[in-house]
């Protein structure tokens, strides 16, 4: 059960009242709400929500597909509804950060972290594109675990995630801070600081990214946004920008090995420059 949708109402209450939180207690060193910023992202929630009709009926199909190929059967028990969210939130850990490590998944992340404002409303700026959960989650099927448990608990991750985006919510209780993921290590992740970059992918859990050398407390000031801000407010570019960057990059590259580095290795990749065919000394001489 898909249980975002019928999170909305709870999601557009909340927005409300981090809204009115800002109107009337406002703090310089947070940046709220922007008319142009927030339009965009509740528009790219809408269409994520559209073009999940698709993508998600396919990653449904899959993932059916996978639970009815493996003979391994887990019960329905209390003890399953543990291992299955801890399991899919080991999962998504290695798609968070598999999404920011290959170009081509990034370029349908990458929407999530456009805005160069943090609050609840960037929780809702989601691709429209993507079918990585078939990849990622897809092993927890294979595993036994029951399938209705498997996507109501990608839900309940999803959800979870809807309420560390905000800056209203300072640190909390060391033991919560040292287990799960918060609004501290949340704001980390969406900062563009080289300190913070590609740091705390955990969804639910941060012990995650502790085990995996992937941790970074909030130290520094954060800013958010990308290290190379898109500019645009139009939605069909915040959705698309990336892909037509690679396009781009793959027609201007001159060999395969750079093709497939332009697609399928990180963001930030560039190859190798080309030796120079200069005769030895020839630098040296003119230099002189």
């Amino acid at each position: 059960m898909d249980l975002t949708v019928f999170a909305i109402p709870a999601f557009t209450l909340l927005l409300a009242v981090e809204w009115a939180s800002y109107r009337f207690a406002p703090d310089d060193d947070e940046r709220g709400y922007a008319v142009k910023d927030t339009a965009t992202s509740l528009t790219m929630g809408l269409g994520s929500i559209a073009a999940g009709l698709g993508w998600g009926l396919l990653t449904v199909l899959a993932w059916d597909g996978l639970h009815e190929l493996t003979p391994l059967r887990l019960p329905h028990t209390w003890w399953t509804w543990v291992l299955v969210i801890v399991g899919v939130d080991f999962f998504y850990y290695w798609e968070h950060r598999a999404g920011h490590e290959v170009r081509l998944l990034w370029a349908s992340h990458v929407v999530h972290h456009s805005s160069r404002h943090y609050n609840l409303s960037t929780a809702l700026r989601q691709p429209w594109t993507g079918v990585h959960h078939i990849v990622f989650i897809g092993p927890m099927l294979l595993l036994g675990f029951p399938f209705a448990m498997v996507v109501t608990s990608f839900s309940i991750n999803l959800l979870y995630q809807f309420w560390i985006h905000t800056e209203r919510i300072g640190r909390l209780w060391k033991p919560i801070e040292y287990v799960f993921n918060t609004p501290s290590h949340h704001r980390v992740h969406h900062g563009s600081n080289p300190r913070y970059l590609d740091r705390n992918y955990g969804g639910i859990l941060i012990v995650w990214d502790r085990l995996f050398r992937s941790f970074e407390p909030e130290g520094e000031p954060v800013n958010y946004g990308l290290t190379k801000n898109i500019g645009t407010y139009n939605p069909l570019r915040v959705a698309f920008h990336e892909y037509a960057a690679i396009a781009r990059d793959v027609r201007a590259a001159r060999t395969w090995r750079v093709r497939f580095g332009r697609v399928l290795r990180g963001p930030g990749w560039q190859p190798a420059p080309a030796a120079s065919t200069a005769p030895a000394g020839a630098t040296a001489e003119a230099a002189a």
